[in-house]
C-alpha cells in the first residue's frame, strides 16, 4: 500500500521534467526539423549571393535537380530507418533505364513492354539484395557493394554486346514513347514557368512515406528492425519480408529514377550512376537518418535533397567554380552527422 502513492507521484515528476525541457530542444529533438533550418538558411544564402535564384525559372530548375535526387533518397531512408543501406542504388536506375531502351529497341516493340520489364528486374534486384543479407546475415555494405560491381560490369558489357557501342540507342520515335514521356518526364507551366513533373511525383512519393511511416503497421515494423532486429523478431515482427521489402522499394525508386532519365534523353550511357548511390545516402544522412537505423523521417530527406539542388544550383548561378560543389556537400555532411548525433542525444536525455 504504500508504495502506491510513490508510483503516483513518481509519474508526475518524471512528466514535469519532459514538459519542463524547453520548447526549442524538444522541437530540434525531431530529425526532420534541424535539416528544415538547414535548407532555409542554405536557401536565403543563395537568394543573396546569387540574385538569379530569385527567378521563378530558377527555382524551378532547383526543384527539379531536388526531385531527381530526393525521389531515390526517399526509399533509401526508408532502408537506413530499417537499418541497412543499398550501395548498388546508382547503378541500379542505370540498369532499368538499360532494360528498357534496349529490350524496347532490339525487340521493336512498345516502349512500355520494356518499362514493364525493367520494373521486374529493378524489383528482383532490390529482393536479391534482401534475400542475400537476410540469408548470410553479412552486413549491407558487403552484398550491396557485391551487387553494385556486378550491375556496373553487366551494364557495360551487355550494352557493348547489343549495341556495339557504351550507349542505348535513340528510341523517342518508338511506340508509347509520348506516353511515357508524360509520365515520366514531361512539364507543366504555372504563371509561366515550366515546372518538370517529377516534383510533383517527388512530393507525392514523399507525403506516401511518411503517412506509411506515421500511420502504418509496416513505418512501425520498419522503425522496430531497425532499432533492434532481435527484439522486433521475439515481438511478431516480420523481419525477413520487412527487411526485403525494404531493398524492393529501392528497386522501385531506381525503376522511375531510371525512366526518367531514358524518356528525358532519349538514350542512355551505360557508365553512369557511379557514385549516385553516396548522394542518395547523404541526402538521407542530412535529412536526419541515422546509419545505425531506428530513426529518421520521410519529411527530412525532401529538404536534405533540396539542400542537394540549391547548392548544385546556386553555385552554377552565383558564378562560382563548380568544383567547389562537393566540397559543400562534405560540409554539409559533417555539419549533418554532428548535427544528428546531438539529436541522438537530446532525444534519449532523461
Amino acid at each position: 500500500m504504500s508504495g502506491a502513492p510513490q508510483a503516483v507521484t513518481a509519474r508526475p515528476a518524471a512528466g514535469a521534467r519532459r514538459t519542463g525541457r524547453p520548447l526549442v530542444l524538444r522541437l530540434l529533438a525531431r530529425p526532420e526539423v534541424g535539416v528544415f533550418l538547414g535548407a532555409v538558411a542554405v536557401l536565403v544564402f543563395f537568394l543573396v549571393a546569387a540574385p538569379s535564384v530569385r527567378q521563378g525559372g530558377s527555382l524551378a530548375t532547383v526543384l527539379y535537380q531536388s526531385s531527381t535526387i530526393g525521389i531515390m533518397a526517399l526509399p533509401v531512408a526508408l532502408l537506413m530507418i530499417g537499418g541497412e543501406f543499398d550501395l548498388s542504388a546508382g547503378v541500379a536506375v542505370v540498369t532499368s533505364a538499360l532494360t528498357a531502351s534496349m529490350l524496347s529497341y532490339q525487340l521493336t516493340v512498345n516502349v512500355w513492354t520494356g518499362v514493364l520489364v525493367a520494373l521486374v528486374v529493378s524489383l528482383a534486384v532490390g529482393a536479391f539484395n534482401g534475400w542475400m543479407l537476410v540469408k548470410t546475415r553479412l552486413p549491407s555494405f558487403l552484398v550491396t557493394l557485391g551487387t553494385f560491381l556486378i550491375l556496373q560490369g553487366v551494364n557495360l558489357a551487355v550494352t557493348k554486346l547489343v549495341t556495339g557501342n557504351v550507349a542505348t540507342d535513340d528510341i523517342s520515335d518508338m511506340d508509347g514513347f509520348g506516353q511515357a514521356e508524360a509520365l515520366f518526364a514531361s512539364s507543366f507551366g504555372i504563371g509561366g514557368v515550366q515546372v518538370k513533373i517529377t516534383v510533383v511525383w517527388w512530393l507525392v512519393f514523399a507525403a506516401l512515406a511518411t503517412w506509411v511511416l506515421l500511420r502504418t503497421k509496416y513505418g512501425n515494423w520498419v522503425f522496430a528492425v531497425g532499432g533492434d532486429q532481435d527484439s522486433a523478431r521475439a515481438v511478431g515482427v516480420p523481419v525477413t519480408f520487412t527487411k526485403v521489402s525494404l531493398f524492393m522499394l529501392v528497386g522501385f525508386g531506381a525503376w522511375f529514377t531510371g525512366m526518367h532519365q531514358l524518356f528525358s534523353f532519349n538514350t542512355v550511357q551505360s557508365g553512369e550512376g557511379v557514385g549516385q548511390e553516396l548522394i542518395y545516402i547523404a541526402a538521407a544522412v542530412i535529412g536526419g537518418c541515422l546509419l545505425t537505423g531506428g530513426h529518421g523521417s520521410a519529411i527530412g530527406p525532401v529538404f536534405g535533397a533540396f539542400m542537394f539542388g540549391m547548392v548544385n544550383q546556386g553555385i552554377v548561378y552565383a558564378g562560382w567554380n563548380p568544383d567547389w560543389f562537393k566540397a559543400f556537400l562534405g560540409v554539409m555532411l559533417l555539419g549533418a552527422v554532428l548535427v544528428n548525433l546531438w539529436v541522438r542525444r537530446t532525444a534519449t536525455r532523461r
